[in-house]
């Protein structure tokens, strides 16, 4: 297997089945980031992932991290403090906000380029990328924000700056989303803190099965629309 160069002159990918195996998922590089090759790579299983100044990086890995929203773990701790949670929670009222937050403040560095903070700006403006909001009064302490595919919404990335900020986001969402019909959460590479919520790994054929399958099922058209989540004491 090799490493495909992709063209700007043409959206399409090579079969996720083609990633190399070391590092783990790398599959194309090069293309742009215009919201029609964002979507189809979405759509495919794939997204993008590299450091400022290197190209476009293009992954799909196996195996591939996911969380069930009705098996969100909530800790004994996490629970406590969820009772008396000073967190209002929105959903779609400050994109920018968050993916500006998650983008911030990370000693390993980001990704979020200003290349990519406006790629996902104009797929929240096209309805397909949404955030998820935490504020302690006035103040946005937390959220995430991802791209949606029917009833799986694909995760990109969190921040928090207040105590369980970023867990509150995703434990309302969960709730949120299962009500309205969603099914499965992508958290792509599973990590320490992902798999301490409950985040598991399948293989990749299993992912792209239920990709296939979750992103023609519909949910509530009201679902995206900015709207809270939470309010403290609700």
């Amino acid at each position: 297997m090799r490493l495909v160069q992709l063209s700007r002159h043409s959206i399409a990918f090579p079969s996720p089945e083609a990633a190399l195996r070391e590092p783990n998922g790398l599959l194309a590089l090069g293309g742009d980031l215009s919201p029609a090759r964002l979507l189809m790579a979405y759509q495919r299983g794939i997204f993008p992932w590299f450091s400022s100044g290197d190209p476009i990086l293009w992954w799909s890995p196996d195996p591939r991290a996911v969380l069930d929203p009705a098996h969100f773990h909530l800790s004994r701790s996490m629970k406590r403090f969820h009772k008396s949670s000073p967190y209002r929670v929105t959903i779609n009222h400050d994109f920018g906000g968050v993916i500006q937050g998650c983008a911030e403040d990370r000693e390993e560095g980001t990704w979020i380029t200003p290349d990519v903070l406006l790629a996902y700006h104009r797929l929240h403006e096209l309805g397909h990328a949404h955030s998820i909001e935490v504020w302690e009064g006035d103040d946005l302490v937390g959220g995430m924000y991802g791209v949606s595919q029917g009833a799986l919404f694909c995760g990109e990335s969190m921040f928090s700056r207040s105590i369980n900020a970023s867990k509150t986001a995703l434990l309302i969402f969960c709730a949120d989303f299962l009500r309205q019909g969603g099914r499965l959460i992508d958290c792509q590479v599973l990590n320490e803190h992902t798999a301490s919520l409950g985040a598991v790994e399948i293989s990749r054929r299993e992912y792209l099965q239920q990709l296939d399958l979750l992103r023609q099922q519909k949910l509530s058209p009201l679902f995206w629309v900015p709207r809270t989540l939470f309010t403290p004491g609700g």
